[in-house]
């Protein structure tokens, strides 16, 4: 009989198992999710008060750096990736992978809205990274509008053909 091999996990599949993971009551779940947000929260809070300042280090270093666990740090990094302007490796990443917070402000802006992380995007620190009241609402409702999807008036079938061929659409491409 062969011995079974143990799979190694990689820290995002740690963190999303852990997160995401069968098993857990929704109470569970819910207090994971609430102490998770606080923590993500208090780091926003942080990196967005010092924008001009590019975090970087290993996932360890800023694990310790903010104050949380690895696997918090590893949520978070997952969770930034997509509004860096040089996304991290989080697929393969290690404690020791060098890493960036090095974000576009108005893509982290708008992937906050359409996460609707309503405690990250209505953050005091948008009135100084957005001064413009204006800009951050057009910001949120693009974001809002590119999930809606609105459909064409359909053409009827004694409606003229949209091929401009000047006939009834029934006697020409409705066919």
């Amino acid at each position: 009989m062969a011995a079974e091999e143990k799979k190694e996990y990689t820290l995002l599949e740690t963190w999303r198992g852990l997160a995401y993971g069968a098993g857990k009551s929704k109470r569970e779940m819910d207090m994971f999710w609430a102490n998770y947000f606080n923590y993500e929260k208090g780091i926003y809070e942080q990196i967005l008060a010092e924008p001009e300042n590019v975090v970087t280090g290993t996932v360890k270093e800023l694990a310790e750096k903010y104050n949380v666990e690895l696997l918090i740090m590893v949520g978070f990094l997952d969770g930034i990736n997509d509004s860096l302007k040089n996304p991290n490796p989080i697929e393969e990443m290690t404690e020791d992978t060098q890493v960036n917070l090095g974000y576009d402000i108005e893509l982290l802006y708008k992937n906050m809205v359409d996460a609707k992380a309503e405690w990250l995007y209505t953050l005091d620190a948008w009135n100084t990274l957005i001064p413009d009241e204006k800009r951050r609402k057009e910001l949120y409702l693009e974001q809002k509008k590119s999930g809606t999807v609105v459909k064409e008036k359909k053409v009827g079938r004694n409606d003229p053909c949209p091929c401009g061929s000047g006939k009834k659409y029934k006697f020409c491409c409705g066919k």
